[in-house]
């Protein structure tokens, strides 16, 4: 019977599922683009928002920062990236978007976020704001 299993009320199950709804179809359009889902995420990170350093890109992309740092040296490779030494601190490394990578990267921004809508659409404008914010707090507590 549906609801008796441990998963089907499992947050962290429950969470993988709906990320697995979300992204899924959208997968296929970053992959057509030519990109992998941790490039895509690079880009999607970056493309709007200051430079990040090495460290901070790899909290937010998900990953550990020995797969990121090879990532954004093959990304600058492709002209999708420029590193930098950081001024204040030149241990450290920023990595920052390209005119070339934000042209990349902007067409899959709006198409997530025209994805995102048709997946959410279910949801009253209530519902997804409430969704949002509970899913940020979670993250910021985990």
């Amino acid at each position: 019977m549906a609801g008796d299993r441990f998963v089907d009320t499992y947050l962290g199950y429950l969470l993988g599922q709906a990320n697995h709804a979300l992204y899924k179809e959208f997968d296929a359009q970053v992959r057509a683009r030519g990109l992998s889902s941790i490039e895509w995420r690079v880009l999607a990170t970056l493309h709007d928002g200051d430079p990040l350093t090495v460290s901070q890109l790899a909290q937010e992309v998900l990953s550990k920062q020995p797969t990121v740092t090879k990532l954004v040296q093959r990304m600058a490779d492709q002209g999708w990236v420029a590193l930098h030494a950081d001024a204040a601190d030149q241990r450290r490394t920023l990595v920052k978007v390209t005119p070339a990578g934000r042209r990349l990267v902007k067409p899959l921004v709006e198409a997530a976020r025209e994805h995102e809508a048709r997946v959410l659409r279910s949801l009253g404008a209530t519902e997804k704001a409430a969704l949002r914010k509970l899913l940020e707090k979670i993250a910021q507590h985990a």
